[in-house]
């Protein structure tokens, strides 16, 4: 699943006649990176979620088979949030565990390895594997901690940030109303407690394409990589 509902009020005026998820960066839109990356790793099927000018999205991206891949859409009357949005997707996404991304986000993660991931959850009873990454800037205190052993914990440190990656049990999300905004951390800080929250330390590029200015600054840094 790609996450594609938000407004995008950072990015603004950028934002106000064209969903985040699709404005250009390096010759193309940035969740385009994401699709070309996961079919890659042999992902075939996608559920992508929209609400602030939705319909956009859904005439760029169609079904998806300009891409190799199928593209199912789950679209949001009012952005639900992170775990809501999730939650509402429930139906399109099925009983297995699943892979979702943050669509404004940058990442050369190895999205066959996050597969693997989510394909383990089961074995290890686990609820979410989740990709962390070095602190940027930005968010200098990080989020969780990853301890010995791949666990998270919400306390302790050193902290790293969640990059936005991470792969899902359904289960994790089956206590929530649909229809309804839910954020994720509250639900992980809780799987964390029960010991069911594993993870791992991604060190390669990640970018939060949250400003303008990042955004500008990674259209350089690809336009430079040719």
């Amino acid at each position: 699943m790609i996450l594609a509902a938000g407004r995008g009020e950072r990015m603004r005026p950028l934002t106000d006649h064209t969903p985040k998820p699709l404005l250009p960066v390096g010759g193309k839109a940035l969740i385009v990176w994401h699709i070309e990356r996961l079919r890659a790793a042999g992902f075939t099927e996608l559920v992508i979620n929209h609400a602030h000018l939705g319909h956009r999205l859904e005439e760029a991206l169609g079904d998806g088979s300009a891409f190799g891949v199928r593209i199912a859409w789950s679209p949001e009357a009012t952005a639900f949030e992170t775990a809501g949005g999730i939650r509402h997707a429930l139906p399109l996404l099925g009983d297995e565990p699943f892979v979702v991304i943050n669509g404004d986000v940058f990442c050369d993660a190895d999205f066959a390895a996050l597969r693997a991931a989510a394909e383990s959850l089961r074995a290890e009873a686990a609820l979410a594997h989740l990709l962390l990454v070095d602190n940027p800037e930005h968010h200098p205190e990080g989020d969780f901690r990853l301890a010995t052993g791949g666990r998270v914990s919400a306390n302790g440190a050193p902290r790293l940030t969640f990059s936005g990656l991470g792969a899902y049990h359904p289960a994790l999300f089956a206590s929530l109303p649909d229809n309804t905004p839910a954020k994720l951390a509250p639900l992980l800080r809780d799987a964390m407690a029960a010991g069911k929250v594993f993870g791992q330390h991604h060190t390669g590029r990640w970018i939060d394409v949250g400003t303008p200015e990042r955004l500008a600054e990674l259209d350089c840094q690809l336009a430079s990589a040719g």
